[in-house]
């Protein structure tokens, strides 16, 4: 549940005011229960780091009155690692507010440590300049078309070292604007690159 919650608290905000929005939540609130109860404008209130706090405090709540309702409020998602992870992933993306980078980050990322690939900004455009995807292709689309890329015997650990490379080397050296392609250690298998020599 927290690698949800805090998905969805991450939506369009940098980590930083994004963790500091959910610390702010836990030490408000003691219960995802008390969350979910709790008047929207306190949820608010303790949101206010993150981005449009005021779209995501009532979101937030309708998100855990379905979870609570459907796991009668045991408030584990762990019933998903019972299941395929396009199922997992399906149930997820019912969810308002929760498209395929927030469901594969929750199975990814948490202790539930499936096999699904999240893909932010960052790993998005290196798979674009690198060739992978279609530069025409948007991140949403571009999940299943990069989960098909990997091999089938990687573990879950495997396809979130994957996730974590592009996203660092798309936040280090392959920035949107100005690429440091000079430094760059996969220059020579860059379309981007090669295409500006």
């Amino acid at each position: 549940m927290s690698e949800l919650v805090s998905a969805l608290l991450s939506h369009r905000t940098k980590n930083r005011a994004s963790g500091r929005a959910f610390k702010q939540l836990q030490a408000s609130f003691p219960t995802w229960e008390a969350v979910r109860d709790a008047p929207t404008a306190a949820v608010e209130k303790a949101i206010a780091p993150c981005t449009w706090p005021e779209q995501k405090a009532p979101r937030l709540q309708q998100v855990l009155r379905l979870v609570g309702g459907y796991t009668q409020n045991q408030w584990s998602l762990d019933f998903l690692q019972d299941l395929p992870v396009d199922a997992a992933r399906a149930w997820l993306e019912d969810l308002p507010g929760v498209g395929p980078k927030t469901s594969a980050a929750v199975l990814c990322f948490s202790t539930l440590r499936m096999r699904a690939l999240p893909v932010d900004s960052h790993h998005h455009r290196v798979a674009q300049r690198v060739g992978l995807i279609s530069h025409k292709i948007a991140v949403g689309p571009s999940h299943d078309e990069l989960a098909a890329l990997l091999p089938e015997e990687w573990t879950a650990q495997q396809v979130y070292d994957h996730h974590e490379v592009f996203m660092l080397h798309g936040q280090k050296c392959c920035h949107y604007r100005r690429p440091e392609c000079d430094r760059c250690s996969i220059q020579t298998l860059c379309n981007y690159r090669q295409a500006s020599l």
